[in-house]
């Protein structure tokens, strides 16, 4: 076959792949915690595109037309007008800009190959930026590209000192800078930008290319000239704080009447990511001694394959999310689909073994977050289990060492990017403020989740004694809980808590599945039997009419009831299907014009959430209905940053929390599906 019609096949797959939503915030290019950059605009050139914690990240392209020059990103004042930009789309692995001006129509292309049926591809912290050019009138047009980044890519604030080079690939030129400290993991928390490694700006050999290390003044100069640099600017200054250095990239196309297409490469090599019990380890794509080159050949060598393989799964999974949920639902999973991904980071662990460390952004900054795997779980779950096992298997080792002394689950494993051992709620030294019911329902359903996946529990069968502890734990406190947290603690300690009961019934119902796939016939019996008599109790102790209570103490309360989808999902059934029903009628009743609140006691709730209480819904009609809010509140909210998961359902603004992985939830009905018998 031959390269023309490869492409145009891939071109067509992506048909239908957008998504109808405008997103409070567009992915640009989008990676892991660091390596995360979003446009919080409407336009490409209403605003500089932004670090996922709102910080302004230079990067900004431009286009000049019959030496008229446009921007076609970023908002910098003086040298160019905004170009009029006509549509813009947003699939799973790439965000497209369209303009046209002067008689010229361009395209601005993101594409990030986010495969997640291929870790190596998965893993490279690297971005395609594509431009595609031609004539709107049939005449042949004078036109030149300029696309630059700046050095804030690689530092935490605008005060810190960068270092800067050049390189070559083979036949591409490379731009490089990073920080002159290059403290590898030397900070960690919550509102950090990385400052180690080095971010890369790659250019394959091209007709009319030209490439600079300048400076933002420059910037203006060359696009009112169309004269570019023609040496490097090594005397720029080192803080971006004074006149910013900059990775500049020229193309001069010449006449353009046919359609011109140019590409560039974006990538950042951190060289070690996490620290994980005191031993650093590499990313995942530099576990077998890849460097930073290696990286850069071996993508742009795959660029039309991969192109190609993203198209087609942008079209597949629309068009299955689709049929699982609706138009609607599958925009807003696709909108939540790369927001997942980038607040993970993929590494391998000194065997080579994947490990898939998430942070939890705009909360606590902790690693490895149980509570933050579970509502995220679906997405994986669904399209690749075993990053869900690179999720558990740091935080089922760690448990399983005499430091974690408790009779239950952990809730994280410290500060990103340092998972040296649990930070949270008094740490090792006091239960006091943890989540032991919580964490261990949440680690048992997972696991008993994957066992359904993977069609054995082989993965399980070493953490077994932990296991068991676990769950004896959940037989003695978990059908009326303590005053303790949940998942939900930004509303406090709650005890009887109706929810988080459900939770601890429906792990002990998937740890009896676990044992008996491991050979454990008694105490599959045994515990199968507790589930079903626990299940039995709470209905009568939570009913309150035509719905059930948020604590079983509390009459006149309610709250959502979202646990009980692994009831189905697991093939438990040890709930009367008539509490689901009665439930989601109860919620339908009850929801605002931006979604259904998280319970009584406040006008927020959680978009994960309401996702999986949608999915308790008898049929199509009443899940669409708990998912019409949720997308008019991402199509209308004021709030401009990356899906929030926590906001006010009748003004639609942001509550708290940002960026965060649990967006990866929302595919739960798809999941759902898949998991059918």
């Amino acid at each position: 076959m031959k390269r023309p019609l490869i492409l145009a096949l891939a071109l067509a797959a992506t048909l239908g792949a957008q998504i109808n939503l405008r997103p409070p915030s567009v992915p640009l290019i989008a990676h892991d915690p660091y390596f995360s950059l979003w446009s919080p605009a409407d336009t490409a050139t209403a605003t500089a595109p932004r670090h996922w914690t709102g910080t302004e990240q230079q990067m900004a392209a431009a286009i000049r037309i019959d030496g008229k020059p446009y921007r076609i990103l970023g908002n910098w004042q003086r040298a160019a007008a905004p170009a009029r930009q006509t549509k813009l789309e947003v699939s799973a692995t790439r965000t497209t800009y369209s303009f046209e001006q002067d008689g010229v129509r361009a395209e601005l292309t993101f594409l990030t190959p986010a495969l997640m049926d291929d870790l190596d591809v998965l893993s490279r912290p690297l971005s395609y930026i594509l431009f595609d050019v031609r004539s709107a009138d049939s005449r042949s047009h004078s036109v030149q590209l300029y696309f630059d980044a700046g050095a804030t890519l690689a530092l935490n604030t605008v005060e810190d000192r960068s270092a800067w080079s050049r390189l070559r690939a083979g036949r591409m030129e490379v731009l490089r800078t990073g920080s002159e400290e290059q403290r590898i993991l030397g900070k960690s928390g919550d509102n950090l930008r990385i400052d180690w490694g080095h971010f890369y700006l790659a250019a394959p050999a091209q007709a009319g290319l030209s490439t600079a290390i300048t400076n933002l003044r420059a910037r203006n100069e060359i696009l009112e000239s169309g004269r570019f640099p023609e040496a490097d600017d090594f005397d720029a200054p080192s803080q971006p704080s004074r006149n910013q250095p900059v990775l500049a990239a020229y193309f001069d196309l010449g006449q353009v009447t046919a359609p011109v297409s140019r590409r560039l490469m974006a990538a950042y090599d951190d060289q070690f990511s996490i620290q994980y019990l005191q031993r650093n380890l590499r990313p995942y794509w530099r576990r077998t001694g890849g460097t930073a080159a290696d990286l850069l050949r071996k993508a742009d060598a795959e660029f039309e394959s991969l192109r190609g393989r993203s198209a087609a799964f942008d079209a597949a999974l629309h068009k299955e999310l689709a049929a699982s949920g609706g138009s609607q639902y599958a925009d807003i999973a696709i909108l939540a689909y790369r927001q997942a991904l980038a607040a993970h980071k993929l590494v391998a662990d000194i065997n080579g073994t994947p490990l898939y460390f998430s942070k939890e952004n705009f909360s606590n900054g902790c690693i490895a977050t149980v509570d933050v795997t579970y509502p995220s779980a679906p997405l994986f779950l669904a399209l690749n289990p075993t990053l869900l096992k690179g999720m558990l298997t740091p935080v089922l080792d760690y448990a399983s060492l005499p430091r974690w002394r408790f009779p239950f689950a952990p809730h994280d494993l410290g500060t990103y990017p340092l998972a040296n051992g649990q930070v949270y709620g008094g740490g090792e030294l006091t239960e006091e403020n943890q989540m032991p019911v919580e964490e261990s329902g949440n680690m048992l359903i997972l696991l008993a989740a994957l066992a359904q996946r993977d069609g054995n529990a082989e993965y399980a069968r070493p953490y077994w004694p932990l296991l068991v502890k676990w769950a004896a734990y959940l037989k003695e406190k978990g059908m009326d809980p303590d005053n303790q947290l949940s998942t939900d603690d930004f509303a406090g300690h709650l005890a009887h808590n109706t929810n988080l009961s459900i939770k601890a019934i429906l792990a002990l119902g998937g740890f009896s599945q676990l044992a008996r796939m491991l050979g454990h016939a008694a105490v599959a019996d045994e515990y199968g039997a507790l589930a079903k008599g626990m299940a039995a109790r709470w209905e009568p102790m939570a009913a309150d009419g035509d719905h059930y209570r948020l604590a079983f103490d509390k009459p006149g309360t309610w709250s959502q009831k979202y646990n009980l989808v692994w009831d189905r999902l697991l093939g438990l059934n040890l709930f009367d299907p008539a509490i689901a029903r009665k439930e989601v009628a109860f919620y339908l009743r009850n929801q605002h014009k931006y979604g259904l609140p998280l319970d009584n006691r406040s006008g927020y709730t959680k978009l994960d959430w309401i996702t999986w209480s949608a999915v308790l819904a008898p049929d199509r009609a009443g899940f669409e209905a708990l998912i019409a809010p949720v997308h008019k509140f991402l199509d209308e909210s004021p709030s401009r940053v990356p899906m929030t998961d926590w906001y006010w359902t009748a003004e639609g603004t942001q509550r708290g929390f940002q960026a965060r992985s649990v967006v990866g939830g929302v595919y739960l009905k798809l999941l759902a599906e898949r998991m059918k018998p």
